[in-house]
């Protein structure tokens, strides 16, 4: 059985117009050849599709069970073409990208509708953790894009374009110690226990590290809920507390002596120089860079 595209797609016309002549002039077709593969699928199928019995064909109970399945069996294969088309233009297979935990709450997936727009066959897989986990991520090429915090100090391997800035936030339970001074010093700070967000991997040492006492999380999900529970002090996304007013009544932002209790940083979306990106890639970097100098 070898039954293709083109005869499926006559097959579903002759259905739908009522007869091989409306097909024809609605393919630009000859009848003749409506009919030659009509009666050829009919041999592959070893099937009667249509009776010929009165002037215009009649299609059988077989063909319009057929029929129910036909259209979405064209779109299947036309989307299986476009897709294999892309791949030989330089479209990845799929696209990881790793999101920073922090940056969840963010609009980053604003980037991922614009690619599923220009790109609608691509593969996207979406990750989140830790930043120096996500790094790890780009170096050891398990994802080729990062959304992520600016680096104290940039790996040699790594190339970025910078997205916009988020502020980051000291916070404390307005039941905690902390939340019951106007002023923190920054032995007070050392001394309470932080909640960080930072990798999984005990050896990488946090970014955001102030306190010799410390409990760990991936998340700034998890968290908020520990700082909540009084369980310590953090840094969150200032962002999060703006969109949930319920953490604004149950939050202190902590005013420290010795600095300024917030943090501003670049959000990079960071490649390898090592990975040969595909096509979506180039294009979302692209994209960005172009924003950019318009902005400008």
């Amino acid at each position: 059985m070898n039954i293709n595209q083109d005869q499926l797609l006559i097959f579903q016309t002759v259905i739908e117009t009522g007869s091989f002549s409306a097909a024809a002039r609605k393919l630009g077709k000859v009848p003749s050849a409506i009919s030659m593969s009509i009666a050829n699928l009919e041999i592959d199928l070893d099937l009667t599709l249509f009776s010929r019995q009165g002037r215009e064909p009649i299609a059988t109970a077989q063909a319009m069970t057929l029929y129910e399945k036909t259209q979405q069996l064209l779109i299947e294969m036309n989307q299986w073409k476009q897709h294999a088309f892309a791949l030989a233009g330089g479209l990845e297979s799929n696209l990881n990208i790793v999101v920073v935990s922090e940056l969840l709450h963010t609009h980053w997936t604003d980037y991922i509708l614009l690619l599923e727009q220009r790109f609608p066959e691509l593969q996207i897989n979406i990750f989140s953790a830790p930043q120096e986990d996500a790094l790890q991520m780009l170096l050891d090429q398990s994802a080729q894009l990062a959304l992520m915090f600016e680096r104290e100090q940039l790996q040699s391997g790594e190339q970025f374009v910078e997205l916009k800035r988020e502020t980051l936030i000291a916070v404390a339970s307005k039941q905690h110690p902390l939340a019951q001074h106007e002023k923190i010093s920054y032995e007070q700070l050392l001394q309470s226990r932080q909640i960080v967000v930072a990798s999984r991997d005990r050896s990488l040492k946090p970014e955001l590290l102030f306190s010799k006492n410390y409990w760990r999380t991936d998340n700034h999900h998890s968290s908020c809920a520990m700082i909540l529970q009084n369980l310590g002090w953090g840094v969150l996304p200032y962002e999060m507390l703006n969109e949930n007013p319920a953490l604004q009544q149950q939050l202190k932002i902590l005013n420290f002596q010795d600095f300024s209790p917030k943090f501003e940083y670049s959000v990079d979306l960071v490649w390898s120089r090592e990975s040969q990106l595909g096509a979506a890639a180039r294009f979302l970097i692209e994209h960005i860079r172009n924003n950019k100098k318009n902005t400008n």
